[in-house]
């Protein structure tokens, strides 16, 4: 009771309250707007945050975290265009919804699903803060670095097809993170003579240009465009009762969510093509999948609100963020001297319940906004896509500047923002290197403070966890050869039968 008080009272602020109040109505919008989302949002914003107090300033990252998905939903169902990459699973059943006339519906439902998904996401949240209080202590210096290693080997794995390409990008995050100089001697690392290289390059500086100013790049080098859209009629509370009706999906999805955002490097889009999946093998009718079907619109929508809450758990537990959104979150921490992790839930119980419910809270402010309000969103999905790109542009060179007042940031950024549109127009991914950056930081460091008790390789795994992280890694490893070679069999038959037919 005394933590819960404790945590009330940090988060019964008029900043704080305001700074939840701005991310949330402001991560909807920007999640609306197709082209922009929630890594270029909060990329912009981060210079800014570290002024604040640390709970001020994740309550606001948190805002738009958590609700940008919901905003997303809106272009998704009535114009067939995803306002966030993770809201384009929505598009198969909702936007068919729209073109029968059922938009009111689609969206409403899309909103309920998001609600339930968010709230029962932050629920698993609250529930789980005994265990992991309890864990964390145990957790040393080897744990963390072969956590931050299962971090790094489930994101590489996660992007089939693209495994190579992350392992590179990955291993590129980690090497940007070495140079300038060494955390622990004091010499330089890779700066190679150049003056500029000695303070290393900044994760936000890298963030800007990867995320935001790549966006600006290729929005503004594509056609302009000004989606439009009609006005609903309409109250949109039926879904909140028309829920009830798919609770099964809804329960099955957010429970993915929950799960698959626990692990790192997992994430939405899995979470949703399980519940996805799941929601059309125990359907009745399976048929209407991708032709509008409500239990569909339920299952992507429910699974995609459900994981921010979920991703938080590795984060303030391990200090081992996800994804590129927790990664960015993690900076504040660190700007302020607060490291998530086993100290975090021994010393600062209060500070991990004020999220807790933050996250509940804006779940609330974001249901209440857009019942009331999805009108006047809809005039703001019709910016055009290049004035957008100018904004962004804009805002990042200015968040870069103010960070040390220095040209050379902006310019690093800028050249990074050009390879981070070369990127995209390999559809190669962009997290890979941000995660390389902040999880090789924790790997070096705790590597390096674990070595002075390990006399042979064996002592690294010779505590419990240890052993049980290292044979994780292992049978995760094991399980993705394995379903390499069954998928290159699979192929050789089928070419070898297509021979024969020939």
């Amino acid at each position: 009771m005394e933590i819960l008080l404790g945590a009330i009272d940090t988060l019964w602020r008029w900043d704080v309250l305001v700074a939840l109040l701005i991310g949330s109505v402001g991560g909807v919008i920007i999640g609306a707007i197709p082209g922009v989302g929630a890594a270029v949002a909060i990329a912009i914003l981060l210079p800014a945050t570290f002024a604040l107090e640390p709970i001020v300033g994740l309550t606001l990252l948190l805002g738009i975290y958590g609700s940008s998905m919901y905003g997303g939903s809106i272009p998704a169902v009535l114009i067939n265009t995803p306002g966030t990459a993770v809201n384009a699973l929505t598009t198969y059943d909702g936007y068919p919804m729209t073109q029968r006339g059922e938009g009111r519906r689609a969206l409403s439902l899309a909103y309920s699903a998001s609600f339930f998904g968010g709230i029962f996401s932050v629920v698993c949240l609250i529930l789980l803060a005994p265990v992991l209080a309890m864990i964390a202590p145990h957790f040393g210096s080897r744990e963390i670095f072969l956590a931050a290693l299962l971090g790094i080997v489930l994101v590489v794995l996660a992007h089939r097809g693209q495994v190579f390409a992350a392992g590179m990008l990955v291993c590129l995050g980690i090497f940007l993170n070495t140079v300038g100089l060494d955390p622990t001697t004091y010499t330089k690392r890779y700066t190679f003579e150049q003056t500029w290289l000695a303070s290393g390059f900044d994760l936000i500086v890298v963030v800007l240009g990867l995320f935001a100013l790549s966006q600006a790049f290729l929005l503004l080098l594509s056609p302009d465009e000004s989606p439009k859209t009609k006005p609903l009629s309409g109250g949109l509370f039926q879904g909140l009762k028309e829920l009830w009706l798919y609770k099964r999906v809804a329960s099955a999805a957010a429970s993915f969510g929950v799960l698959m955002g626990m692990i790192p490097g997992v994430g939405e889009f899995t979470a949703q093509f399980m519940s996805y999946t799941y929601a059309q093998k125990s359907s009745k009718t399976p048929e209407q999948f991708g032709k509008g079907a409500p239990e569909g619109l339920v299952a992507s929508e429910a699974a995609n609100n459900a994981v921010p809450g979920a991703a938080m758990i590795p984060l303030l537990a391990l200090g081992i963020p996800g994804e590129a959104l927790t990664a960015m979150m993690l900076s504040v921490f660190y700007v302020h001297n607060v490291v998530p992790g086993p100290q975090l839930f021994q010393g600062q119980m209060d500070f991990i319940v004020a999220l807790y419910i933050a996250l509940l809270l804006l779940n609330i402010m974001v249901m209440i906004f857009l019942l009331f309000s999805t009108n006047l969103i809809l005039k703001v999905i019709q910016i055009p896509t290049r004035f957008l790109g100018v904004v962004i542009l804009t805002l990042s060179f200015v968040g870069v500047y103010s960070l040390r007042n220095s040209m050379t940031d902006c310019a690093i950024a800028a050249g990074f923002g050009v390879f981070g549109l070369i990127l995209k127009r390999l559809n190669l991914p962009v997290v890979p290197i941000i995660l390389g950056m902040v999880l090789g930081g924790i790997m070096e460091v705790k590597l390096r403070s674990s070595m002075a008790r390990v006399k042979e390789p064996l002592d690294f795994i010779d505590r419990p966890i240890a052993a049980i992280i290292f044979g994780l890694i292992v049978l995760v490893i094991a399980l993705h050869v394995r379903s390499v070679i069954k998928e290159y069999r699979a192929a050789k038959t089928a070419h070898t039968d297509n021979g024969d037919k020939a």
